[in-house]
């Protein structure tokens, strides 16, 4: 078994992208037939995160991530942090070079 999809909703969409942006996910804008306009992004290992309003939906509560990124895509020195999103989810960052 292995992780296919997240999906993380929010009621600050584009403060949300924009820091997962800063970490290096490529986030692209997406609608699936009469959805929501969200954001989606697939990273190496094919596992899909996406970005939706909330809407009439509560949005994503508490909620624990962890990436690896590299230093050169989201510009932090290389080691192991914790962040927060906009929402307030911890987001575990292990920044590697190349």
């Amino acid at each position: 078994m292995r992780s296919m999809l997240i999906v993380i909703y929010t009621s600050r969409l584009e403060e949300c992208r924009a820091f997962y942006a800063g970490l290096g996910l490529l986030l692209r804008p997406e609608r699936h037939g009469s959805g929501p306009d969200h954001f989606a992004a697939v990273l190496e290992d094919g596992m899909v995160l996406e970005l939706y309003p909330a809407g009439a939906r509560e949005p994503t509560g508490r909620l624990r991530l962890g990436f690896a990124a590299d230093a050169a895509a989201c510009g932090l020195e290389p080691g192991r942090r914790v962040l927060h999103d906009p929402d307030g989810r911890a987001v575990e960052v292990t920044v590697t070079t190349g």
